[in-house]
Protein backbone atom coordinates (compact mmCIF):
# COMPACT_ATOMS: atom_id res chain seq x y z
CA UNK A 1 0.00 0.00 0.00
CA UNK A 2 1.55 3.36 -0.98
CA UNK A 3 1.96 6.01 1.71
CA UNK A 4 4.12 9.12 2.01
CA UNK A 5 7.09 9.49 4.31
CA UNK A 6 5.04 12.07 6.21
CA UNK A 7 2.84 9.19 7.46
CA UNK A 8 5.72 7.43 9.25
CA UNK A 9 8.47 10.00 9.81
CA UNK A 10 9.37 13.60 10.45
CA UNK A 11 12.34 15.57 9.19
CA UNK A 12 14.82 18.26 10.19
CA UNK A 13 17.02 20.12 7.79
CA UNK A 14 19.81 22.59 7.43
CA UNK A 15 21.76 24.14 4.61
CA UNK A 16 25.27 25.40 4.22
CA UNK A 17 26.57 26.81 0.98
CA UNK A 18 25.22 24.70 -1.87
CA UNK A 19 24.61 21.61 0.29
CA UNK A 20 21.43 20.51 2.06
CA UNK A 21 21.38 18.23 5.09
CA UNK A 22 18.07 16.43 5.75
CA UNK A 23 17.47 14.10 8.67
CA UNK A 24 14.57 11.66 8.43
CA UNK A 25 13.37 10.27 11.77
CA UNK A 26 10.87 7.45 12.15
CA UNK A 27 7.93 8.17 14.45
CA UNK A 28 7.97 4.56 15.67
CA UNK A 29 11.07 2.35 16.07
CA UNK A 30 9.37 -0.51 14.21
CA UNK A 31 9.17 1.64 11.05
CA UNK A 32 12.92 2.27 10.84
CA UNK A 33 13.80 -0.91 8.89
CA UNK A 34 11.07 -0.15 6.35
CA UNK A 35 12.56 3.33 5.88
CA UNK A 36 16.06 1.90 5.42
CA UNK A 37 14.76 -0.35 2.62
CA UNK A 38 12.54 2.22 0.94
CA UNK A 39 14.46 5.50 1.27
CA UNK A 40 17.71 4.89 -0.56
CA UNK A 41 20.22 7.36 -1.94
CA UNK A 42 18.98 6.58 -5.44
CA UNK A 43 15.32 7.20 -4.59
CA UNK A 44 16.12 10.48 -2.84
CA UNK A 45 18.26 11.60 -5.80
CA UNK A 46 15.37 10.83 -8.16
CA UNK A 47 12.86 12.58 -5.89
CA UNK A 48 15.04 15.71 -5.96
CA UNK A 49 15.94 15.34 -9.66
CA UNK A 50 14.47 18.75 -10.51
CA UNK A 51 17.08 20.26 -8.14
CA UNK A 52 19.83 18.27 -9.94
CA UNK A 53 21.87 17.03 -6.96
CA UNK A 54 25.38 16.01 -8.02
CA UNK A 55 25.64 13.57 -5.11
CA UNK A 56 23.35 12.16 -2.43
CA UNK A 57 24.91 10.48 0.60
CA UNK A 58 22.92 8.58 3.22
CA UNK A 59 24.09 8.00 6.78
CA UNK A 60 22.16 5.48 8.89
CA UNK A 61 21.58 6.23 12.58
CA UNK A 62 19.90 3.05 13.86
CA UNK A 63 20.13 3.94 17.55
CA UNK A 64 18.02 7.03 16.80
CA UNK A 65 15.71 5.36 14.26
CA UNK A 66 16.91 7.95 11.78
CA UNK A 67 18.95 8.57 8.68
CA UNK A 68 20.69 11.66 7.42
CA UNK A 69 20.95 12.69 3.76
CA UNK A 70 23.50 15.12 2.36
CA UNK A 71 22.47 16.54 -1.03
CA UNK A 72 25.23 18.35 -2.90
CA UNK A 73 24.56 21.23 -5.30
CA UNK A 74 20.80 21.52 -4.74
CA UNK A 75 20.61 25.13 -3.55
CA UNK A 76 21.25 27.09 -6.75
CA UNK A 77 24.73 28.06 -5.59
CA UNK A 78 23.75 28.58 -1.97
CA UNK A 79 21.14 30.44 0.03
CA UNK A 80 22.87 33.81 -0.31
CA UNK A 81 23.47 33.44 -4.07
CA UNK A 82 20.07 32.06 -5.04
CA UNK A 83 16.98 33.91 -6.11
CA UNK A 84 14.99 30.72 -5.41
CA UNK A 85 14.39 31.12 -1.67
CA UNK A 86 11.46 28.69 -1.59
CA UNK A 87 13.56 25.52 -1.94
CA UNK A 88 15.86 25.95 1.03
CA UNK A 89 15.76 24.68 4.58
CA UNK A 90 12.36 23.49 5.72
CA UNK A 91 10.91 23.43 2.21
CA UNK A 92 13.39 20.68 1.27
CA UNK A 93 12.38 18.53 4.25
CA UNK A 94 8.71 18.91 3.36
CA UNK A 95 9.53 17.91 -0.21
CA UNK A 96 11.23 14.73 1.06
CA UNK A 97 8.27 13.93 3.36
CA UNK A 98 5.99 13.98 0.30
CA UNK A 99 7.95 11.11 -1.27
CA UNK A 100 5.75 8.03 -1.75
CA UNK A 101 6.93 4.68 -0.40
CA UNK A 102 5.45 1.20 -0.15
CA UNK A 103 4.23 0.40 3.35
CA UNK A 104 5.51 -3.07 4.26
CA UNK A 105 3.80 -3.36 7.67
Amino acid sequence: MPITLYDVAHARTGDKGNRANISLIAYAPEDYEMLVKEVTEERVAQHFSDRKPTKVTRYLLPNLGAMNFILDDVLDGGVNDSLNLDMHGKALSFHLLNMPIQCTK
